[in-house]
Parts: C-alpha cells; structure tokens; sequence
C-alpha cells in the first residue's frame, strides 16, 4: 500500500468581504438581534427589502445591512419608538441613513434646525433636570 499525503487545501475564507449579499442568519448574528426581529422589520420600515430566492430564503445587500444596523442602533441605543424610527425615514430617507448622514437632532449638533417652540421646551427640560440634579445632590449628601 502506498501511503499517501494529504495536502493542506487553500485556506478558506472566514469573513465575506463587504459588498457580498448576506443570508438572514448572518445579518441576525452581525446586529446581534434574532432574525424574527429582522422579518418583523421588515413589514415596519419599507426601506427594507432584501432580495429573495427560492423557497424564500432572504439574502441582504450591503445598503441594507447598514439600514438595519442604523435601524437598530436607533431602537436600541438612542431610545427611538418603532414610530419615531419610520418619521425619521419618511423625512430623511433611507439614502441619509446608509450614506453616513448627519444623526437626527438629539445629540445636541443640530439643536439650530429645530423650531423655537421645540428649542424652548428643550430648555424648559434642560432647566428642570438641572435643578432635580441639584436637589438629588443636596439630599444625598
């Protein structure tokens, strides 16, 4: 018997590169998020359509995973409603999304885009929160 050698085969790849499409189950394990949630998105936000094979399986473009990552980003870390989040695309699109567009007007940059009714309830709160964080240090101490 003659023995034979096996041979290491070309190495395989372990990361897809950015521009290739992505299955639910990839998409779900990139956001972290079940992918029940991902179909369950899908029929909130329009914007999201990935294309569809054969027995229905879901592959995501890369535009799409950047809206969903956003999408998430805003229900989970920024506190948006389902509702808020959908506003936000109807006025800014999703292209704003994906594009790197500037955040919506929470983060204190763009304070001077809103209306002066909505500046002054800002202030209103501001003002209020600041004199409940001076009472809270009072009594703690």
């Amino acid at each position: 018997m003659a023995e034979t050698i096996l041979q290491n085969p070309a190495p395989r790849r372990t990361t897809k590169s950015a521009a290739a499409f992505r299955t639910i189950s990839e998409v779900a394990g990139e956001l972290d998020v079940p992918q029940h949630v991902l179909r369950f998105w899908e029929t909130k936000f329009p914007q999201i359509h990935p294309l569809k094979r054969g027995g229905g399986r879901r592959y995501y473009r890369p535009e799409d995973l950047l809206l969903l990552r956003r999408i998430r980003d805003l229900l989970y870390g920024d506190g948006y409603t389902i509702k808020g989040v959908q506003k936000l695309l109807r006025e800014n699109g999703a292209k704003a999304f994906t594009s790197g567009g500037e955040k919506p007007a929470v983060d204190g940059t763009n304070v001077d885009k809103l209306a002066p009714r909505q500046r002054a309830e800002l202030e209103d709160l501001l003002t209020e929160l600041e004199t409940l964080r001076g009472m809270l240090d009072g009594t703690a101490r």
